[in-house]
């Protein structure tokens, strides 16, 4: 079925014999996700894999952290950790580790694995996507469940960095040559699915643990992951109840989805995935100008992006860029000086004008070189709302000069030329933490820049500035709340003010279930945790939490 016939399907909701996909039978306690999107899976559970490469749910639902961030309630849950302090001088985290934790195999989990773990990231380099050893001088076992993380400097944040890091066994990966490019077939963990049942190009099973340490849990016998190509196939399989859980972009859904089953077909679409940005690559003049970069932001139509894109499902954001998961940081006094985000042709051709790109006979604006200026905009082939939303925004800068074209690549292509900063214009996410810090330092900070074609983990854009810069280094050191929130202040007024990116809309948590056969999801009503499989690693809560019917 070609793309074009499976979105018709799907918004018509015809449940015609040649638009409802095949059904395969699914046992009772196997809960059937659907998270990436791919149209053939490559079998990688290697929880420390770079570029991420490694299949869901293995950063959280195989391998585990040792804290668990609950972003709908902002507080950190225990998990493989019992337990943090700062010793005096906030220069060492002391964490105490879960005691009665196996491994899957059998094998005693302790301090031991959580110091080799951090060593490895050490010595390979490649793997250290969180840059915890840019802080860290030395990780200490002080006794079987407890460990020491000396910091090399005062680094507060340290804390949320080394909280997600996926802890994996030392008796296993001691052992492991090179673990950048292992795929760890069979992973041995302590999460709650470690087996791997059935594995094929086009679906694979995951098994629960036979030694997972919360009683009872999980609940769910298996997870079944089949490969779809993008959303519009998804949507298929969760609209016609071949899928349980879902975390996709779903037009018109309470037409298309909840009216087809309105006691079991349900969804929660909360503003705390993140925001989407429209990346400007300062490396490539003239998107090193601010002037340029708040005329391109004043000549998007975001209204018209959220309701065409989006079918209303979000918000225009506001120049601040933070997300509802910021909520109680967001300062609006602050947000409204930020009159760039407002849609305004006229203020856009002004600023245009006076930035010195002049409109040739044409009607394209002329670089400073005298070609046209022309470009694409980068967005992933399977996010059809992506794809929209690049088509909106491509259709606002030709109305102000800008030749603009929309380029859709698969995710694989996409991620590489974003990350290698082999771009001008592209659509992306935030990078995100649990206080504005990682946000922030993630866009506008010199240390976070790399050349372009050297792969990065945040700051596509390649841009930093000395304000970002300081600020950023003194909420580092920064223990007392109210300091905290002062400097969040001063970084959404400096971003304001610089326009290092330009912000889109806040990012639904995307996560839809069928309680038919299944309960026990996270919703508005029972909002426990986020619902959306996307979200990592709060998907674990929601995953040791359902149960079948």
């Amino acid at each position: 079925m070609n793309r074009a016939a499976s979105t018709s399907c799907v918004l018509a909701v015809l449940a015609l014999a040649g638009c409802t996909p095949e059904r395969r039978p699914v046992p009772r306690g196997t809960l059937v996700v659907s998270q990436e999107k791919q149209a053939s899976w490559v079998r990688n559970f290697n929880p420390l894999a770079p570029g991420g490469a490694e299949l869901w749910p293995t950063k959280a639902g195989i391998y585990e952290p040792l804290l668990v961030f609950n972003t709908v309630k902002g507080e950190y849950v225990p998990w493989l950790a019992v337990g943090h302090e700062w010793r005096p001088g906030h220069r060492v985290l002391r964490v105490k580790t879960r005691e009665g934790v196996r491994w899957s195999d059998g094998a005693p989990f302790g301090a031991r694995d959580v110091a080799f773990t951090f060593e490895l990231l050490k010595k390979f380099p490649a793997l250290d996507a969180g840059g915890v050893w840019s802080f860290l001088q030395e990780v200490r076992v002080v006794d079987g469940n407890t460990v020491d993380f000396e910091f090399s400097r005062v680094f507060v944040p340290g804390l949320d960095s080394l909280a997600i890091v996926p802890i994996v066994p030392e008796h296993l990966w001691s052992k492991v040559a090179d673990p950048v490019t292992f795929r760890n077939e069979n992973p041995v963990a302590t999460g709650p699915f470690t087996e791997v049942r059935v594995f094929k190009n086009q679906v694979y099973e995951l098994g629960r643990n036979p030694n997972y340490w919360q009683p009872g849990k999980p609940a769910v016998e298996a997870l079944r992951l089949p490969a779809y190509p993008g959303n519009d196939r998804a949507n298929l399989g969760l609209v016609f109840d071949e899928v349980d859980w879902a975390g996709s972009f779903v037009p018109a859904i309470d037409r298309v989805f909840v009216k087809r089953d309105p006691e079991h077909h349900r969804y929660w679409f909360p503003l705390i995935g993140g925001t989407i940005f429209l990346y400007a690559n300062t490396r490539r003049p003239p998107f090193d100008d601010v002037r340029v970069r708040k005329a391109i932001s004043m000549a998007i139509d975001r209204k018209r992006v959220v309701d065409v894109a989006l079918f209303g499902y979000s918000r225009p954001s506001d120049a601040t860029g933070l997300s509802d998961a910021y909520a109680r940081w967001r300062n609006p006094e602050i947000a409204a000086t930020g009159d760039w985000v407002r849609h305004d042709v006229s203020a856009a051709n002004a600023a245009l004008d006076g930035a010195g790109f002049p409109r040739g006979g044409d009607g394209i604006r002329r670089l400073p070189d005298g070609r046209p200026w022309k470009f694409e905009i980068l967005a992933v082939a399977g996010y059809s709302d992506w794809v929209r939303t690049a088509q909106v925004v491509a259709g606002g800068l030709k109305e102000v000069g800008i030749d603009a074209t929309v380029r859709n690549s698969d995710y694989g292509a996409w991620f590489q030329k974003l990350g290698e900063g082999r771009f001008d214009l592209a659509l992306g996410w935030s990078v995100d933490g649990p206080t504005p810090y990682t946000f922030y330092r993630g866009l506008m900070t010199t240390s976070t820049v790399k050349p372009e074609g050297v792969p990065s983990f945040w700051n596509w854009h390649r841009y930093g500035s000395e304000r970002g810069d300081a600020l950023v280094a003194a909420f580092e050191r920064a223990a007392d709340p109210a300091e905290q929130r002062r400097l969040s202040d001063e970084l959404q007024r400096a971003f304001v003010a610089e326009a290092p990116a330009i912000p889109l809309y806040p990012q639904p948590s995307w996560g839809e279930y069928n309680s038919r056969r299944f309960k026990g999801f996270s919703s508005a009503d029972d909002p426990y945790a986020a619902l959306s499989p996307n979200k990592s690693p709060d998907y674990l809560l929601v995953l040791t939490s359902i149960e079948p019917r």
